[in-house]
């Protein structure tokens, strides 16, 4: 019997130190980050799908809010919800920023001049952690229709030159979401929020881009 419980204590002790050494993940975004749509999103959304690509060395954590501006003087700023103080509590490894889609609405876009200054102030946030952050930027995902303001004009023409552009001012690698579910309408059921099949390829591509 002692030597089952020194066994077990062993097992525990290692266990406990193998979690201890979690590379923490933290995705930060919208609704499509959030899973919103996806059909059992615990399970199917893209930060799910990572954590089982990745495996057990890695702790992935999703901080997506519906409806969510990286704008903050949007009309529902990132900066103002629970989750981003979550975020920065969860003192992450990498973070992935995924946000910009709910900022090409009209009434966001308006201040589209503050764009820049705010992500880079994200950014800056983040890496201001003690643990160090390695920060990525995502390019937001297509957008099939103009729907509840959201265009894919405003992605394309507004949102990712400025990523573009924060990531080489700030030395950030650039995770190209919009290439990798262009062409594939039939993944966003409702033309904006990619299903299942659509969060399988955000959290490949991500995989890809951390792991190099």
């Amino acid at each position: 019997m002692r030597k089952l419980l020194t066994l077990i204590t062993v097992s525990l002790f290692f266990s406990g130190m193998a979690f201890a050494e979690q590379i923490k993940v933290a995705c930060i975004g919208d609704s499509i980050t959030f899973g919103a749509r996806v059909k059992d999103r615990g399970n199917n959304s893209y930060p799910a799908k990572l954590q089982k690509l990745l495996g057990e060395g890695y702790q992935v954590k999703n901080f997506g809010v519906n409806g969510s501006t990286l704008l903050k003087k949007g009309d529902k700023p990132y900066w103002k919800q629970g989750a981003y103080k979550k975020s920065l509590d969860f003192k992450p490894n990498i973070i992935i920023i995924k946000l910009g889609t709910n900022d090409t609405k009209p009434q966001n876009w308006k201040h589209s001049s503050d764009f820049k200054n705010d992500l880079k102030e994200m950014v800056k946030s983040f890496q201001s952690l003690d643990s160090k952050p390695k920060v990525y930027l995502c390019k937001p995902v297509p957008a099939y229709e103009t729907r509840w303001g959201i265009n894919d004009k405003t992605v394309k023409e507004g949102v990712i030159p400025v990523v573009e552009s924060v990531a080489k001012e700030l030395n950030l690698q650039v995770i190209d979401l919009y290439t990798a579910l262009s062409n594939k309408p039939e993944m966003f059921p409702d033309k904006i929020h990619p299903n299942a099949k659509g969060a399988a390829i955000m959290a490949a591509t991500v995989k890809e881009l951390i792991e190099k």
